[in-house]
């Protein structure tokens, strides 16, 4: 028989860059060195050490999630899977569906609402602005709508949802479900899923959480798991259906084979994060990312979203007219070993403050690399101001 012939190609070691590049993008982010090695571990998807470390996942899950529920669930998935997951659980056929939109991943789910026979409704929000709950409640009191979708941070163009609690509120009380797109925020910035009456939450690992990608999670309240354990119709997604991911989950049987490394990377992740405490991580995120941003305006480039409505966690920033974003990055990423992200069509780059970016060092020699690399795309900025705004801002003077 006839084989065809292996392909000869190269190793990841001529890949790969001899100095690994600083991930300062909007995800993923640089991981801590006990979250890389746990990923490196491969244990029984279903012995008992798989379910001690279930239940503290759980646990720790929970915590930052700020809830109570007893349904936290892990996705083999990006953020999107969770995302979806999400969605086709709570959203029945013919149901309608509040879409607030206000960039990419918003419309993403008003998208997949739409797929599974949502009756999709899209509130357009004004360009770079968050979402009005009066505008919210002027759609609600149309009717019937048994589903809302927002994202806490847009991080397409940089805004944040800075009402989502109000938002939230007001669904609640017109009977609508609350799913929330928390992937850049969750253990960024303050979320509380159950006082702000939010009925889904999904996150993925690679952002606030410092894991790896891939692997994510998503909490759904006891009010929205009453609607899932009385749906009547079979899903068309066996994967994404949280009755089958409920076996493993909550009652210690088979769905599919669990990403096991990811899964243990996503427990030392959350660990750190409870050994740090939402308070600190909180206050270290907005220290950081306010430092940056003091940084940025200081050098004299602009940032594209009002003080009031900027997400922290991923900072936009606008291209000034005749400079490429993508000589920008180039050169950082080439010169500097630095990457930061690009957009989704408008003139910003934009620079990652979750996780393990928050942290001084990485902001300096970030800075530091923008500066110098839109001086060498024709840029006029004033690097050694910039760097010393940066340095006041980490100091708080």
């Amino acid at each position: 028989m006839e084989t065809l012939q292996a392909p000869n190609v190269s190793s990841l070691d001529h890949l790969l860059p001899q100095e690994p590049l600083l991930m300062m993008g909007a995800g993923p982010v640089p991981i801590p060195h006990k979250v890389a090695y746990a990923n490196s571990i491969v244990i029984n998807h279903l012995g008992e050490t798989m379910n001690k470390v279930i239940e503290q996942v759980k646990e720790m899950g929970a915590y930052v999630f700020q809830t109570t529920s007893r349904h936290v669930l892990g996705v083999a998935g990006p953020g999107s899977a969770a995302m979806e997951m999400a969605i086709v659980n709570l959203v029945e056929p013919g149901s309608k569906v509040l879409a607030v939109c206000n960039g990419y991943f918003s419309r993403r789910m008003a998208d997949m609402a739409a797929r599974v026979g949502g009756e999709v409704v899209v509130m357009e929000v004004a360009s770079n602005r968050a979402a009005d709950p009066e505008e919210v409640e002027g759609y609600l009191k149309q009717g019937d709508f048994r589903t809302l979708t927002i994202v806490q941070g847009e991080t397409s163009n940089t805004v944040f949802n800075r009402h989502l609690e109000a938002i939230s509120r007001l669904a609640h009380r017109y009977g609508c479900m609350v799913i929330v797109d928390a992937v850049c925020t969750l253990s960024t910035m303050p979320l509380e899923m159950d006082r702000w009456k939010i009925d889904a939450v999904i996150t993925g690992g690679q952002k606030g959480l410092s894991s790896i990608p891939g692997v994510s999670l998503l909490a759904f309240s006891e009010n929205a798991w009453s609607r899932i354990a009385a749906r009547r119709h079979t899903l068309s997604h066996w994967c994404l259906d949280a009755l089958l991911a409920d076996k493993f989950w909550n009652q210690k049987s088979y769905h599919y084979t669990a990403p096991v490394s990811g899964i243990l990377a996503l427990h030392e992740a959350l660990r750190l994060v409870c050994e740090e405490t939402l308070p600190r991580r909180f206050e270290r995120h907005a220290l950081c990312s306010l430092a940056l941003q003091r940084g940025i305006e200081a050098m004299g480039l602009e940032l594209p979203v009002s003080a009031d409505v900027r997400l922290n966690s991923v900072v936009g920033i606008t291209v000034p007219d005749g400079v490429s974003g993508d000589a920008v990055r180039t050169h950082m990423s080439r010169v500097h070993r630095v990457e930061i992200s690009g957009s989704f069509g408008a003139n910003i780059v934009r620079i990652g403050q979750m996780g393990e970016q928050s942290r001084a060092h990485n902001l300096f020699r970030t800075l530091h690399a923008l500066g110098t690399s839109m001086q060498f795309a024709g840029a006029a900025v004033d690097l050694p101001s910039g760097i010393a705004e940066l340095e006041k801002g980490l100091t708080g003077s």
